[in-house]
C-alpha cells in the first residue's frame, strides 16, 4: 500500500488562505514564499499531523493542493 503526500502546486496557488483557515489539524501555515502571481504561498508545516483527510483539497477553489500517491511520480508506466 502506498502511502499519500500532501502536494502544492505553487503557480495555481492565489493565496487565498482556505486551505490554512480551515485545516482541522493545522497542517498549513503562511510562509514568506510568494509565487509568480505575487500570491503568498502556503506552506506544509506539520505534516506529522496531516491525517490525509482531502479537506485542504476539496475547499482550495484554484485546485492546487492535491493527496499523490508518494511514488507517482516515479511511475513513468507505459
Amino acid at each position: 500500500m502506498t502511502e499519500k503526500k500532501l502536494t502544492l502546486n505553487e503557480s495555481l496557488c492565489k493565496g487565498c488562505h482556505y486551505c490554512i483557515e480551515f485545516c482541522p489539524n493545522k497542517v498549513l501555515a503562511k510562509s514568506s514564499k510568494v509565487n509568480e502571481k505575487g500570491a503568498e504561498l502556503p506552506e506544509i508545516k506539520n505534516p506529522e499531523k496531516c491525517t490525509k483527510c482531502g479537506f485542504c483539497v476539496l475547499i482550495c477553489p484554484d485546485f492546487a493542493l492535491e493527496l499523490k500517491e508518494e511514488d507517482e511520480d516515479e511511475d513513468k508506466g507505459t
